[in-house]
């Protein structure tokens, strides 16, 4: 039996003051709490009391890890009463912080799984020694290259994995006993990093290539002997790794990259409910993204292959699509091209002026966009001149500025409002509130990823299914979409965060359906919501 300390130490089976009578006696913690027996209900309110006396939002963030590492069940009672409160400070933009001041702040690592290029031999036995025996059916893994609006931040972006997972629970309810964040410590490229001397990370400069490429396939192959039942979620892997990952795993083990794919999700979603609202088809839009990395290149990846499931060909699809980086609009021969991008370069033959589309005005200029897109992590440069000339040329523009956090933003949402009159279809990457634009409460849709990437997961996992495939991305990014109501005045076009639980559940269902109607379930199932409910968790005694 565990000693009175193992159980109150452990977060999956401590209940605290909760603990009745007759526990208390059969597990030896009489004496090891005080006498009052209090309801889950109660903790709660206690706990909240506690978080409201923090004035700074990192001092509320590290009193809900704290709590996070004592009690899950309390933590994510207390989260599904304030979902709206908390998911801005267990993730973005308050990761950002604890991820900044990770090594100053560092008191344990909230059962996380620390991989070194260094030591590759004892992969199995870090996932293992965190794991300690549980069934494990979700692996969150980060390299932490490319956080998004941070860059690399190296072993201190584990906390984009843990936080990633709290929202994998809080919105969709999978069992946190069941997940594992993994860091992968490849060494960092942040000087910053390098010359502290509180870092906790491999002090040199990022490996890649070969080296690299074997310890991923030594990871993953560790993951399938150990969690054979698991969906491995990728995250924050940098440009040269990301699309490359995925591409080599997507057939063959049951992954997905929140980047890539969930970034492409949300945004599609996005876009199919601003064209509810404005009454068009998506096959009659041209899409500018500004920002051509990663998210980018898997928003415009997504975008297209809805095109081609509306019935384009590739190549009749790929005529809607503008790339637009550092260089200006991305050619042919344009140096140094992403994979990723190649696949949606443009000839200089279009234009009779292509040499001097080298910045967003100017090609904002040459091609009318209908839909743009921002994931350039350059503030403020979707500028009145740009917004306004877009809108010269459509009736209902559609712009989503999604840098993060707010001091990245390529614009505001007020501000897009005011330039169109009122005209633009607005989502953005953070948080915005409603804007009052004469006479009209106009709703800002949050294009963060946490609103589908937690059902995509969950239902999969509850469908078991062998892979995630572009079908059942569609399917969940329609559901997605079709959730507001497109005839309300100034309606968003994405649902609030504060329905998170409820269209999660919704997206769930619709993603375990697709599997089990593609035929990709390892199970014998038939009733979608049957599946996603029994493998459903509720935070409770």
């Amino acid at each position: 039996m565990k000693s009175a300390q193992e159980i109150l130490k452990n977060p999956f089976l401590n209940k605290g003051t909760a603990f009745t009578y007759e526990e208390r006696k059969q597990l030896n913690l009489i004496g090891a709490l005080p006498s009052r027996i209090q309801t889950l209900a109660e903790q709660a309110t206690q706990a909240y009391a506690q978080f409201q006396s923090k004035d700074k939002l990192l001092e509320k963030r590290i009193f809900l890890m704290n709590l996070f590492n004592t009690n899950r069940t309390l933590f994510y009672y207390l989260m599904g009463q304030h979902i709206v409160e908390f998911m801005p400070i267990v993730y973005d933009p308050v990761v950002a912080e604890s991820i900044e001041q990770y090594n100053e702040l560092f008191l344990q690592p909230q059962e996380a799984a620390f991989i070194s290029i260094d030591d590759p031999e004892q992969i199995e036995n870090a996932l293992n020694n965190a794991a300690s025996g549980r069934n494990i059916r979700l692996v969150v893994v980060t390299d932490a290259e490319g956080i998004l609006g941070m860059g690399d931040w190296g072993v201190n972006g584990v906390d984009i994995a843990v936080g990633k997972l709290m929202v994998y629970t809080a919105a969709a309810g999978i069992d946190p006993a069941q997940v594992l964040p993994v860091s992968i410590d490849a060494g960092t490229n942040n000087q910053k990093l390098l010359n502290n001397p509180l870092y906790l990370g491999n002090r040199h400069q990022r490996i890649y290539g070969e080296r690299y490429d074997k310890l991923i396939d030594k990871f993953i192959a560790a993951v399938q002997k150990l969690f054979p039942e698991s969906l491995l979620h990728f995250e924050d892997f940098g440009r040269s790794n990301a699309a490359k990952i995925l591409e080599k795993y997507q057939d063959q083990i049951l992954t997905f990259n929140d980047d890539i794919q969930g970034t492409g999700i949300v945004v599609l979603a996005g876009v199919l409910g601003a064209l509810n609202i404005s009454k068009e088809k998506i096959t009659e839009q041209r899409f500018l993204t500004f920002g051509a990395g990663t998210a980018g290149v898997g928003i415009t990846q997504q975008l297209m292959d809805e095109l081609m499931r509306q019935g384009l060909s590739a190549a009749e699809a790929r005529k809607h699509f503008y790339l637009v980086d550092k260089q200006g609009l991305l050619f042919e021969d344009t140096p140094d091209l992403t994979p990723g991008q190649k696949l949606f370069v443009r000839s200089r033959d279009e234009f009779a002026n292509s040499n001097e589309l080298t910045n967003l005005a100017a090609v904002v200029k040459a091609i009318h966009p209908t839909v743009m897109i921002g994931t350039s992590t350059q503030p403020g440069t979707f500028t009145e001149a740009i917004v306004k000339e877009m809108a010269a040329h459509t009736k209902r523009p559609v712009i989503f500025p999604l840098s993060n956090p707010t001091r990245l933003a390529e614009a505001k949402a007020a501000d897009l409002i005011k330039w169109t009159n009122g005209r633009a279809l607005v989502a953005t990457g953070i948080p915005a509130g409603d804007v009052e634009y004469q006479g009209v409460t106009y709703q800002i849709g949050q294009a963060n990823n946490a609103l589908v990437y937690p059902g995509v997961g969950f239902g999969a996992i509850a469908a078991a299914a062998k892979v995630i495939n572009g079908e059942t991305l569609s399917a969940a990014s329609h559901a997605l979409g079709e959730i507001v109501d497109p005839d309300q005045p100034g309606a968003a076009v994405l649902p609030p965060v504060a329905k998170l639980q409820e269209f999660s559940q919704t997206i769930a269902e619709v993603v375990a359906q697709s599997v089990i109607d593609q035929g990709l379930s390892k199970e014998k199932l038939t009733d979608a919501k049957a599946a996603v409910a029994q493998a459903k968790w509720e935070a409770k005694y």
